[in-house]
């Protein structure tokens, strides 16, 4: 069946009317790139940051090329992309890779769905400057609203020659060429060290916060000596750069603890985290969309700090979907322990969700909550 974008899902992403799988700027990145894509051979052609498929699958279906290498820092873009690409014959024609050297050796076309974090593009950018083909060239494109020209600035630092295209349906596309020799060294992951915390944290360039701590962190941070004092499992469900979890392992020895992310990025940096702490042992992170593959029941204790965006909109359903996630893993009488924006209002979808939830402590920015799971 020939290939139709339309076809295209965000699932297991949530899917909504004001959320769509193709947007204006996979079709201008994939116009951009026609001609290269035209001359490209198998196995030369990376594309960064697809977030349901559109480029790596129209990369596919409208150029015939296979061997295409993907990095998707959400899973659950890995898993919309595979579910994808089943429907429409072409899962044959990727690889999956983390964000390493593997993904861009030798590449001579990448496709980038700009970050919005320049300490990602940097990261990203120095990656396949290093390790790519001389003769790379790089297709950047991104919204214009979350565009800056500081992106401009972190791309020049890692190639001689940068172009702006027009703009298109409020999208554009920067090309990049000609990598800087010498190849600027990476300083991946990046640390910082809290000593009011006692901690060193550890943080790769797509991690939420990088190696600060957030102030909704340092929120329940303040009050983690009180939940739960005798855990002995505990989860950090969304981990990010592994703060929690490695202040848990640190106060209470004799817990086990896991640290859980559907991103790579923060996985990779918890571990790191992990490890510059000494607690690497009793951490076990893994990279898993809202706990799936955990059992149910088996955990005393949940950390949870939120986000409540999907894409640039405001999705309340994000949280819930961890809300459950935390109420099916943790054991009849264990807690859920949330810090969120006051006015979010969550307290009264963690008492119908998970159990009878109390106020801990709140200020005017943020809320701590803990709520029990009914037996």
């Amino acid at each position: 069946m020939p290939f139709d974008f339309a076809d295209l899902r965000r699932r297991p992403d949530f899917e909504a009317a004001n959320l769509v799988a193709v947007d204006a700027t996979d079709r201008l990145l994939l116009d951009e790139a026609a001609t290269a894509l035209g001359a490209a051979s198998a196995g030369q052609v990376v594309v960064i940051g697809d977030h349901y498929g559109a480029l790596t699958l129209g990369t596919a279906a409208l150029h015939g090329l296979t061997g295409i290498r993907v990095h998707q820092d959400p899973l659950v873009s890995e898993l919309a992309l595979g579910l994808n690409a089943d429907e429409a014959g072409l899962a044959g024609t990727y690889t999956q890779h983390a964000l390493d050297e593997s993904l861009v050796a030798g590449a001579r076309v990448v496709l980038l769905q700009l970050p919005r974090s320049l300490a990602a593009l940097d990261e990203i950018a120095g990656l396949i400057a290093r390790h790519a083909d001389p003769e790379v060239v790089v297709f950047a494109g991104g919204r214009l609203k979350h565009m800056a020209t500081t992106m401009n600035d972190v791309l020049r630092e890692h190639f001689e020659v940068l172009y702006a295209g027009l703009a298109r349906q409020k999208s554009r596309v920067l090309t990049a060429s000609q990598p800087v020799s010498p190849p600027v060294v990476s300083t991946w992951p990046r640390t910082q060290r809290h000593d009011d915390l006692g901690l060193e944290i550890r943080a790769f360039g797509g991690t939420f916060a990088g190696a600060k701590i957030d102030i909704g962190t340092r929120a329940l941070l303040e009050v983690l000596p009180q939940a739960v004092p005798g855990a002995e499992t505990i989860v950090d469900l969304g981990c990010g750069s592994g703060v929690l979890a490695v202040a848990a392992a640190v106060a209470r020895p004799s817990a086990q603890i896991v640290a859980s992310d559907q991103s790579a990025a923060a996985v990779a940096s918890t571990r790191a985290t992990a490890e510059a702490n000494g607690v690497a042992e009793r951490v076990t992170v893994v990279r898993d969309d809202a706990l799936a593959s955990q059992p149910g029941g088996s955990f005393d204790l949940v950390l949870l700090n939120p986000p409540f965006h999907v894409d640039a909109a405001v999705e309340p359903g994000v949280a819930v979907k961890l809300f459950e996630a935390a109420a099916r893993v943790l054991k009849p009488g264990g807690e859920l322990w949330t810090v969120y924006n006051s006015h979010l209002k969550h307290r009264d979808t963690l008492q119908e969700v998970v159990g009878e939830t109390r106020q801990v402590t709140r200020n005017p920015k943020f809320t701590v909550t803990a709520s029990v799971r009914r037996g």
